[in-house]
């Protein structure tokens, strides 16, 4: 399994990577982990929020559906999407062979106040350690 250090993660096995810019009105893009896609088996479905929908951290925003079960995603950040991966409709198994690359979900313009707004989320060794405890 790998886990890119480039990215910060949270508990509910979700990736975010700050897109360069940075600063007020950055962008964060966001995934599923390797983790995940792998404890979740074939994925089949992915329902994504709608371009401009709001979310806020830890509020559920949208689900990936697979063979054996249906998992709800979780926004990392508080913000308003801006973009969503519209090839994961035809192609979600996607998220299976590249969940770091091509099978990223969403991308969210961050609300706050400038700073890194990933800051809060685990580093990959954190999120390593969380998932070798489970």
């Amino acid at each position: 399994m790998t886990t890119p250090d480039d990215r910060r993660y949270t508990e509910q096995h979700e990736w975010a990577l700050l897109q360069p810019g940075g600063g007020e009105g950055a962008v964060v893009r966001v995934g599923i982990t390797d983790h995940a896609q792998d404890a979740l088996g074939d994925i089949v479905f992915v329902q994504l929020p709608e371009v401009g929908a709001e979310v806020a951290p830890g509020a559920p925003m949208g689900e990936v559906e697979s063979t054996k079960s249906v998992s709800d995603v979780y926004a990392p950040v508080t913000g308003v999407v801006t973009a969503v991966n519209e090839a994961l409709t035809n192609a979600p198994e996607t998220i299976n062979a590249d969940p770091y690359g091509a099978g990223w979900l969403v991308e969210i313009s961050v609300t706050g106040d400038g700073g890194d707004p990933t800051a809060d989320l685990m580093d990959a060794a954190a999120y390593q350690a969380l998932v070798e405890a489970s």
